[in-house]
């Protein structure tokens, strides 16, 4: 039976099925698999089943490279394994999108939802008594209905959210390494170039990667793009984000108001000058965190490992046509 490393206590039914073609070796707990833990259990194995959370580097690639053949990560980012030294000793890599498009597109549309319409300073008025009697201007905050939502990446997360968008009879611009002329007829949307989307977006809604040419791209300059009325959504990567020119944007009133979903580190420190911000909505990384989502996002990371132990196809491979964003 194959040898098998998994990063994190799972959902029975996701080890039950491994379990049946592989020795697994599971770190029983919650929290993340401590790095010199995963750099000595890994030797060995034929599989890795891991996590966002895991670092997966060139350094644990050799540790096990005389006998790893497969990665799975159960997420859609990678960015944790280093791909490069994957593909010279011919690792392959499983990730597990699509599965959980629709629930990241739902909570992007409640983050636009809340923060627009104030929903948590809403709440803690009613809780610590500023709810004193009904004024006509009070707590008025951004309508998403008949809105000009801009979505920065237009793959299958952010067209999904774009499929949502068009119940709200909203506006939908996109921008996109390229055109997407299918996307375009069967929602709707618009083609606009960044600075012309940020110019005009009630909302900006964020569902890029993360990679060297994006890191940090959302700057100063580029909140200084966008509507004083404005709300930023990212519910991709922290990284995409300077939170320091956030915070000042916010702050400043540049903007009207953000929900993250996703910061730079996580979690991120409860002394962050973001969480002292009352127009700032910030979650835990939770986008995909909804019970069925969360099962099929184990069973196709199962499933990745074990095609790949078998020398099958992946159903969702890392370096294929189907890890395009």
């Amino acid at each position: 039976m194959y040898e098998i490393l998994v990063t994190r206590k799972l959902a029975p039914e996701i080890t039950d099925k491994l379990s049946q073609h592989c020795n697994l070796d599971v770190w029983d707990e919650d929290r993340a698999m401590p790095y010199d833990e995963l750099l000595k259990r890994v030797v060995g194995k034929q599989g890795l089943l891991c996590l966002l959370t895991d670092n997966v580097d060139a350094k644990v690639i050799a540790a096990a490279a005389d006998t790893l053949k497969v990665i799975s990560t159960m997420s859609v980012g990678y960015e944790h394994i280093n791909i490069e030294d994957c593909a010279v000793r011919n690792i392959k890599v499983g990730f597990t999108p699509n599965v959980l498009n629709d629930s990241v597109a739902d909570l992007a549309v409640g983050l636009m939802l809340a923060t627009g319409r104030r929903m948590i300073e809403a709440s803690q008025a009613a809780k610590d008594g500023t709810w004193d009697f009904w004024r006509p201007y009070w707590m008025t905050g951004a309508d998403l209905h008949n809105a000009t939502v801009g979505i920065v990446g237009l793959g299958r997360i952010g067209a999904t959210v774009a499929k949502r968008l068009q119940g709200f009879d909203c506006n939908v611009l996109y921008t996109s390494n390229s055109r997407k002329f299918d996307l375009e007829q069967k929602y709707g949307v618009h083609y606009a170039e960044l600075d012309e989307l940020l110019a005009n977006s009630d909302f900006v809604s964020v569902h890029a990667p993360l990679t060297p040419d994006t890191n940090m791209m959302f700057d100063t300059e580029h909140f200084a793009m966008m509507k004083p009325s404005a709300v930023f959504i990212n519910t991709s990567r922290g990284g995409l984000v300077d939170q320091d020119a956030l915070y000042a944007a916010l702050s400043n009133n540049k903007i009207h108001a953000a929900g993250l979903a996703v910061t730079t580190p996580e979690p991120l420190p409860t002394d962050s000058p973001l969480f002292s911000l009352p127009n700032c909505l910030i979650l835990p990384h939770i986008s995909s965190a909804s019970i069925d989502t969360r099962a099929k996002m184990g069973l196709l990371a199962a499933e990745n490992l074990l095609a790949g132990l078998n020398g099958q196809p992946l159903p969702e491979q890392v370096n294929s046509a189907s890890a395009l964003r």
